[in-house]
């Protein structure tokens, strides 16, 4: 398996908006090969901003590359910029190969 996460530094009192965003999105991931499972991940917070974190999990690293180029991720991703103003800066992808 592999699991591709995005960190996001969220400014304080946005909390609620960028929960918002993501239950309200359209992923198409259902229809992808390879998609097992997704999470939005809430961490801890500080005086600079809220932690973050999408958690999606795949069959293989060659299934997340295949979502990367498909018509499902560009529609998905089609509005990301909307509401920059609550972000600082932007998502920082981490992935993982699953070893155990």
């Amino acid at each position: 398996m592999y699991i591709a996460m995005n960190r996001f530094k969220i400014k304080p009192g946005c909390e609620d908006d960028f929960i918002e965003i993501w239950r309200g999105r359209d992923t198409f991931l259902q229809e992808v090969p390879g998609f097992k499972e997704f999470h939005l991940l809430q961490g801890a917070s500080n005086e600079e901003y809220t932690l973050f974190s999408s958690h999606a999990v795949w069959e293989s690293k060659a299934a997340f590359e295949g979502w990367t180029k498909s018509e499902a991720f560009r529609k998905a991703h089609a509005n990301a910029g909307a509401r920059k103003d609550i972000y600082l800066g932007p998502p920082q992808l981490e992935c993982f190969e699953v070893v155990l």
